[in-house]
C-alpha cells in the first residue's frame, strides 16, 4: 500500500511540473507577441491614421512577413525596413489575407501603393520608385483611411525607438 501511495504522489508531482512548465512557456510566448504589435505608426497628410504595426527588419522576419496568418486586426499591419533605398518586389505566397502594400521612401513619404493584393499569388508586387520601407495593411485600409501618395509616415520616430536593433539588422544584411 505504501508503494501505491508513493506512486500516486509521484504522478501528481510530475503532472503539476508539466502544467507549470507549459504555463510559463505560453506566458512568455504571448508576451513576445504582445510586445511585437505595440508600435504606433502615424500617417499624416490627407490621412490622419494610426496603425499598430509589427516591425520586420531581420532577414527571417522580412522573409516570413504576414505569411500563414489567417487574421489581421483592423488598424494593424507590418512595417518592413529594407536598409537601403531600392525597387522592392514582394509577393503573396502563403499569405491568406488580402493586403494593401504602401511603399515609403527614405524620408517617410508615401511614394506609391498597391491595394487589395490577391492571397497566395506569386505575381510580383513592386514599388514604382526606390523605397526604404513597405507597410502592409489589411486590404481596404488605404481607401478607408484616405491614404494618398505624398502622405508622411512617422518613420523617424520608430527608427529612433529601435535604433540599436535596426543598426544590427542593417549590418547583418550588408554581410549577406
Amino acid at each position: 500500500m505504501n508503494k501505491l501511495f508513493l506512486k500516486r504522489i509521484y504522478i501528481k508531482f510530475y503532472v503539476i511540473l508539466i502544467i507549470l512548465f507549459f504555463s510559463l512557456f505560453s506566458f512568455q510566448a504571448s508576451s513576445v507577441d504582445e510586445l511585437s504589435t505595440v508600435y504606433g505608426l502615424k500617417i499624416s497628410g490627407s490621412s490622419k491614421s494610426v496603425f499598430n504595426v509589427e516591425l520586420a527588419y531581420t532577414h527571417e522576419e522580412m522573409k516570413t512577413g504576414l505569411m500563414y496568418r489567417k487574421h489581421l486586426d483592423d488598424n494593424s499591419g507590418m512595417l518592413f525596413f529594407f536598409g537601403k533605398e531600392k525597387i522592392v518586389r514582394m509577393w503573396m505566397k502563403n499569405t491568406y489575407i488580402p493586403l494593401d502594400m504602401v511603399f515609403i521612401d527614405k524620408n517617410g513619404k508615401i511614394s506609391s501603393f498597391v491595394t487589395n493584393t490577391t492571397p497566395h499569388s506569386l505575381k510580383v508586387v513592386s514599388s514604382v520608385l526606390p523605397v526604404k520601407y513597405v507597410l502592409e495593411l489589411n486590404a481596404g485600409a488605404v481607401k478607408n483611411n484616405d491614404i494618398r501618395k505624398g502622405d508622411m509616415v512617422n518613420i523617424k520616430e520608430i527608427i529612433e525607438m529601435h535604433k540599436s536593433d535596426l543598426k544590427v539588422a542593417a549590418d547583418l544584411k550588408e554581410t549577406k
